[in-house]
């Protein structure tokens, strides 16, 4: 890529800076021009290009790396989340109720009260809540609240009556409705179950679809994330809604507002939509581009849906089970076959041990049958793996696109969810490094904060979020700080085909920089949580300055 260095807009020096280039892989200063980097090196060397018209920002000593990226996002529901009822960090059920009630005294009659993320492990029992909970709060307004793995929702009665699911509603494919003991539901719906609601509710407009994308846009900049890869809407919805989201975020990027790298990946049985238009994997430009397909293996192991080779501890009769997607084996294997066949990249969602070796072998057969060539397959989550698996990734080129901070939400309950054994290959950043196989990283935001220093921090430490196993939960599958940084940065641009443009500090790539607070090398990996994101740079544009950062 040919450089222009007639002009240097931006100069950053004095500073530290991991640039993710093996022959270079330190420097002090960055010179940037027309949205690209010009020069990498000395301060003494980038400061001799400076001219009348170039800013130049001191660094004095902090930690430069290449811009975030997050690998997997639910980029619109992340937006909405901001604006929604906050439900995360409700410690009990009385709590959760009146937060609930708060919010619907603050909205309009008639509103649904959607998202919120509940956490039952946070409470003294973590039973699962019921409609009766939360109906005299809600007389006036339906709600379909879902649990932080976004998998088990929490519907009250009007949302049902609304909906018309009763004590004869037949259960569905690949879901479960929670019933009570004379059958009637309790408001408890999981994994394929949901669209008995979710088909209600109103679906977002387009204004309103690139108003959450542009919330969701500032609130990811503050964190330093400068490329998302957005896997679109969950659910009954997703195929519905999927094109609505394209055009919100083409109205954005013609309005010159899309400033986040994003990969937009669609329903995987819309793949014919896109090959009958002769789109390619990854088509696009450098902020927007489409041409991946996500699909679902099965559910996830909170919502005690994610598909195993054994029973669940707690659980004997239950080996969690296929997706909806899954419950059709032929009808997905072809989808799997003919979606790569026209060229569009794969992403499949797998927690389970056996949904993960089930969507491996679809992957073995498609290589066999579609011939070689530069695929990128990707499994979302990959949590549980057998260690004859872990070996298959890096044999068949298998990207494990993984989210660390659900490792240390889950770890605070997840043996006793699956048992010791199995839990010592969860979430196995170490056997699959060692392995040879690709990591990247993302953090699953709505279920999961954003924020990439919460994921290197619970890649290096594993410590729980509540405090247990300070040594950190299955310690021996910890890996090092540059190992993560590597998984956040250069894995993400690999993962959507951009490696070539992002993902390192080194001439000829874009401009995407974040500026940190403290060097998270050096410093104990446990405060790695507290450090602060200072400045975000996106193709050399500042697009999120730190209130505190004196730059």
């Amino acid at each position: 890529m040919g450089v222009d260095t007639t002009s240097i807009d931006l100069i950053l020096t004095g500073g530290r800076i991991w640039t993710e280039n093996p022959t270079q892989p330190e420097a002090e200063a960055v010179a940037i021009s027309n949205r690209q980097i010009v020069r990498v090196g000395s301060s003494r060397e980038i400061l001799s290009f400076k001219d009348t018209e170039t800013r130049v920002i001191d660094l004095r000593g902090r930690r430069v790396l290449p811009g975030f990226g997050d690998a997997h996002v639910h980029f619109y529901y992340g937006g909405a989340s901001l604006a929604s009822v906050q439900l995360r960090s409700a410690k009990s059920r009385e709590e959760m109720r009146d937060r609930i009630a708060k919010f619907a005294r603050s909205r309009p009659k008639g509103e649904w009260i959607l998202l919120g993320e509940w956490d039952p492990q946070a409470w003294d029992s973590a039973a699962l809540p019921t409609h009766e909970l939360i109906d005299d709060v809600t007389s006036d307004h339906p709600v379909f609240v879902n649990r932080v793995d976004a998998h088990t929702m929490l519907a009250n009665s009007l949302a049902m009556k609304l909906a018309g699911v009763d004590r004869h509603t037949s259960d569905v494919a690949g879901g479960v409705i929670g019933r009570d003991s004379t059958g009637n539901p309790t408001g408890i719906f999981i994994d394929a179950s949901k669209s008995l609601i979710e088909r209600v509710i109103p679906a977002p407009t387009v204004p309103q679809l690139a108003d959450c994308l542009l919330a969701a846009q500032k609130h990811a900049f503050s964190f330093g994330v400068t490329a998302v890869h957005d896997m679109g809407f969950v659910g009954s919805r997703a195929i519905e809604s999927s094109a609505n989201l394209f055009r919100a975020y083409q109205l954005l990027q013609a309005a010159g507002k899309l400033k986040i790298r994003t990969s937009l990946y669609t329903p995987l049985p819309q793949w014919k939509k896109l090959a009958d238009l002769g789109v390619l994997g990854c088509f696009g430009n450098d902020t927007m581009q489409i041409g991946g397909l996500k699909g679902f293996s099965d559910g996830s192991l909170g919502s005690s849906t994610a598909w195993f080779l054994q029973p669940y501890t707690d659980d004997p009769t239950n080996c969690g089970g296929p997706s909806d997607e899954l419950s059709d084996p032929p009808q997905m294997r072809s989808n799997l076959h003919r979606g790569d066949a026209a060229g569009l990249q794969l992403a499949i969602h797998a927690i389970g041990d056996r949904a993960n070796q089930m969507v491996l072998d679809f992957f073995e057969e498609i290589i066999q049958s579609n011939g070689p060539r530069d695929r990128r397959l990707r499994i979302e989550h990959a949590q549980h793996l057998q260690p004859s698996d872990i070996a298959r990734l890096p044999r068949m080129d298998v990207i494990a696109s993984m989210q660390p901070y659900h490792c240390i939400d889950d770890g605070r309950w997840a043996c006793g969810r699956i048992g010791n054994d199995r839990a010592k290959r969860a979430w196995a950043f170490r056997s699959l490094l060692d392995a040879g196989a690709t990591l990247v990283f993302g953090s699953d935001w709505w279920v999961a904060p954003i924020d990439p220093l919460a994921g290197i921090y619970a890649a290096v430490t594993r410590r729980p979020i509540d405090g247990s196993c300070p040594e950190g939960w299955i310690p021996e599958q910890k890996i090092s700080v540059r190992e993560a940084v590597h998984a956040y940065t250069f894995g993400p641009a690999y993962a959507s085909f951009r490696d070539l443009i992002t993902g390192s500090i080194r001439p000829g790539k874009l401009a995407d920089l974040v500026v940190l607070s403290r060097d998270i090398f050096e410093i104990d990996p446990v405060e790695i949580r507290d450090t602060k994101v200072e400045l975000t740079i996106v193709d050399g544009e500042i697009v999120h300055q730190g209130d505190s950062s004196g730059l």
